[in-house]
């Protein structure tokens, strides 16, 4: 069973850092794209960042380009979302999800391969 484990979240001022992580199983990602999302209280889910699996290339939204990075560690198949910067427009839950394709990632949510459960980061004003 594919399991996608998100964690880090919690309360952070303005200006501050906070780094996610996502702990992937159930299955090899070599092929799959991991990404970031994000759905603030009565918005609709955004996409944040991915990163693909076999290469750790990179692709962000321009919401946060700049001040997000995401990596990955291959031996604890876990990808991180380093974010710095934070604003409160930030607030959000943050959910990891994976798929094979980049343009499914960012155009078509609902047709994602997996889903976590989210974990909540609050930026304080």
């Amino acid at each position: 069973q594919v399991q996608l484990v998100e964690s880090g979240g919690g309360l952070v001022q303005a200006g501050g850092s906070l780094r996610l992580s996502c702990a992937a199983s159930g299955r090899t990602f070599n092929n799959y794209y991991l990404g970031w999302f994000r759905q603030a209280p009565g918005k609709e889910r955004d996409f944040v960042a991915a990163i693909r699996w076999i290469d750790g290339w990179t692709y962000y939204a321009d919401s946060v380009k700049g001040r997000f990075t995401m990596s990955k560690d291959n031996v604890k198949n876990t990808v991180y979302l380093q974010m710095n910067s934070l604003r409160h427009e930030d607030t959000a839950v943050y959910y990891c999800a994976g798929d094979p394709s980049l343009v499914i990632m960012t155009s078509d949510y609902d047709a994602l391969d997996y889903w976590g459960k989210g974990t909540l980061v609050t930026v304080s004003a």
